[in-house]
């Protein structure tokens, strides 16, 4: 179904089912980036719903609206979008939702622009001329799932690994405070055998402090590859930024760097816990 439409004295020809199709398929794959990055767990007829009340917003196109009256309408649709497929909670939960759902949008408006300036316009210096070949739906339909996903796959992912990340800050026996950038591993089960103390990991060369054998220890460990003998040093305490001060708690020397990206200590699940 067609209709003609025109601007500035010019008629334009427009495809009510084309642009039903693109605004209903973009409206559903945005929610379902939203569902998935804050974990919403919605089922798949809510989300049909939702992109089916954002599809229906070409009827826009038929008001005879100022800019203003149209970003108001615009917000309003987005938000019985987000009311649709989400339900509502409370307004804290209604505004994240509509907060990531905007986010998702600039996130994949962003990326289809930059497509469509670079397989639609030529560059000569600064200046950009159209080439005739703007994206055509099809590439719209078959990108932007693509784009999507892999923004919410890095997304997630930077969730879950810096969701556990730490400051530490370490107080020595020698009145010398160490910075560390700390990563909480719930496989570091390590207690010494006598008090039972958390011990946390952390790398010889990042450590930099010459250990007095008085004060040191010699903790046994079992690990599921390795076993053997660690060498601990007990700290005045450490501070974990958001966490708190923590005492009783040993320092394990340990030989191997830490192939974690940015960390140069590891935590005990223990010392988050109360």
């Amino acid at each position: 179904m067609s209709f003609f439409y025109t601007v500035n004295g010019d008629a334009m020809k427009l495809y009510l089912d084309v642009i039903f199709f693109l605004n209903f398929a973009f409206d559903f794959i945005l929610l379902m980036a939203t569902s998935m990055i804050l974990r919403r767990n919605v089922k798949i007829r809510r989300l049909l719903l939702g992109g089916l009340v954002g599809g229906m917003s070409i009827f826009i196109l038929f008001l005879k609206i100022n800019s203003f009256e149209l970003f108001l309408l615009k917000i309003i649709i987005s938000l019985v979008m987000v009311l649709t497929t989400f339900n509502f909670k409370d307004v804290r939960y209604t505004l994240k939702n509509l907060y990531y759902l905007y986010t998702v949008s600039i996130i994949l408006g962003g990326f289809l622009y930059f497509l469509n300036v670079q397989f639609s316009y030529k560059q000569e210096g600064l200046v950009f001329y159209h080439n005739g070949l703007s994206i055509n739906f099809i590439v719209l339909i078959i990108s932007s799932p693509i784009i999507i996903y892999t923004y919410v796959k890095q997304l997630l992912n930077f969730k879950n690994n810096y969701s556990n990340y730490y400051k530490v800050d370490i107080y020595l026996k020698d009145g010398t405070i160490k910075k560390f950038n700390a990563f909480l591993d719930t496989g570091n089960k390590l207690y010494d055998p006598y008090k039972k103390r958390p011990i946390i990991i952390i790398y010889e060369k990042d450590l930099k402090v010459n250990i007095d054998m008085e004060n040191m220890l010699m903790v046994p460990y079992d690990g599921v590859n390795s076993h053997g003998i660690l060498k601990c040093i007990i700290p005045e305490k450490i501070y974990i930024f958001g966490v708190g001060v923590k005492k009783d708690v040993l320092i394990g020397i340990s030989k191997e760097k830490i192939d974690i990206d940015g960390v140069n200590c590891i935590l005990h699940t223990k010392l988050l816990e109360g």
